[in-house]
């Protein structure tokens, strides 16, 4: 207070007032009750406030002070002459996203805040393809997505315990609403998410010999179709190389990226090869951990009578390597391959990635509970050269995406890296070092 006599505090979401004199005070004393707390608000006032906030912020954080070059003063006074056309918290987010694009910048985000309730409505996923029966007019089960039920974002519902569905059958009903076209078969799980929903299934497309599966519904099938992709392009790598080359797909360079590496790399460290996928890979901030190790080299072999024989470092890859990429590689997506290919690990394979490493440290909040992004961080080169910004990482071998052929179940830009790992290993083949020969007894003079 302006006397100095009280101190107001927040814990959580409590907020209060006590004396600040010396003693000894707990979390809720002096509380204050908000529940009724109501606040007046302009909301053109405040959009101007946001508007100039959001400004501000880039003008005093941005990784340069040039601005990338453009007039940044300017660029207000162009931008800010619609905020008397705004009408909504989406037409102000859209005004302040075009202000900050003119930086020309990667990782420039605007979002959130007082924006409309719409209450969502939520459908129930079963993790199938579902193909129709044109004569009967029933829906298949095309495929069933294998799942790993002990996560629950990969949780595959007519693949739990006690599910017996099979691909290829029927779903004749849901909770005794007949299934059939033309009716989209997905309507029939609106509001199912989480909740036990009954199926009447058949291997034939009648109700005789129908039986009932009771199943909980998923919100997404998102992780059982990438860890189907995922699996399938290990076994394609499988049986290409006839095992001799491993696979290891990095879906960012955060917490999921890193669990991915450590799930993948380890078990196939012994492998003659390795492909290295980072395409579609979301960014982040883990890729010198991941380097650190690939970069490992081996220095010497261990050995025990009674064991194996070990590489030293314990834990370190001996054989070739190769990286793919593609446009949607990004931000730490882009700088992975980049400094792949400076380490010397091996060749980048497919398509120039992204183009976005000036980076951000989380969202700056604007006061309506929205956010802007500020890029602070740039990496530049030894030569002090700024590098991928705008552009890009080219690989080695360019290779398209055919949409072609990715309709026929192949993938490119995966054969060719088996292609170029194969003939590495081939012409000059990478083997641990054997156990050299027993010694021999020392002559006796030695003794």
């Amino acid at each position: 207070s302006a006397s100095g006599n009280k101190i107001i505090y927040k814990s959580g979401k409590t907020f209060g007032i006590i004396d600040s004199k010396p003693q000894s005070y707990k979390v809720g004393d002096g509380a204050l009750n908000l529940e009724f707390m109501k606040m007046y608000i302009d909301p053109r006032e405040e959009w101007r406030e946001i508007f100039d906030q959001a400004w501000r912020l880039e003008r005093d954080f941005f990784y340069s002070p040039a601005m990338n070059g453009i007039d940044w003063e300017a660029t207000r006074r162009k931008y800010e002459v619609l905020l008397p056309h705004v009408l909504d918290r989406y037409d102000l987010t859209y005004v302040i996203g075009e202000m900050i694009g003119e930086l020309g910048n990667s990782h420039t985000y605007v979002g959130g805040g007082a924006m409309p309730d719409l209450h969502p409505v939520n459908v129930g996923m079963l993790g199938v393809d579902f193909a129709l029966d044109p004569e009967s007019g029933y829906y298949r089960f095309a495929k069933i997505y294998p799942g790993e039920n002990f996560k629950e974002n990969r949780r595959s519902p007519l693949t739990e315990p006690g599910i017996d569905v099979k691909e290829g059958e029927y779903l004749l009903a849901v909770n005794g609403a007949p299934v059939k076209a033309p009716a989209n078969p997905y309507s029939f799980f609106v509001n199912t998410v989480g909740q036990t929903v009954t199926l009447t299934v058949n291997g034939k497309p009648t109700a005789e010999g129908s039986r009932k599966v009771i199943v909980k519904p998923i919100e997404s099938e998102f992780g059982l179709r990438y860890l189907s992709w995922v699996t399938s392009n290990r076994e394609k790598v499988d049986s290409l190389s006839g095992g001799k080359i491993g696979y290891i797909y990095l879906p960012d360079m955060s917490a999921d990226g890193l669990n991915a590496f450590v799930e993948q790399y380890y078990p196939q460290i012994r492998k003659e090869g390795l492909i290295i996928d980072v395409r579609y890979n979301g960014g982040g901030f883990v890729d010198e951990m991941i380097l650190e190790r690939l970069r490992r080299i081996l220095v010497g072999m261990s050995m025990s009578r009674n064991g194996g024989n070990e590489t030293i470092p314990e834990q370190v890859f001996y054989g070739y390597m190769a990286c793919l990429i593609n446009g949607y590689s990004a931000s730490d997506g882009d700088i992975f391959p980049y400094y792949f290919r400076k380490y010397g690990l091996g060749p980048l394979i497919g398509e120039r990635t992204w183009g976005g490493v000036r980076g951000i440290r989380g969202y700056r909040p604007l006061i309506d509970g929205g956010y802007v992004t500020v890029p602070e961080f740039s990496i530049y080169g030894l030569s002090s050269e700024w590098i991928i910004e705008n552009h890009g990482v080219d690989p080695d071998i360019v290779v398209d995406e055919s949409p072609t052929l990715v309709m026929e179940g192949r993938d490119p830009q995966l054969e060719k890296a088996v292609e170029v790992l194969l003939k590495e290993i081939h012409e000059h083949p990478k083997v641990l070092p054997p156990r050299p020969p027993y010694l021999p007894p020392y002559p006796e003079e030695q003794r």
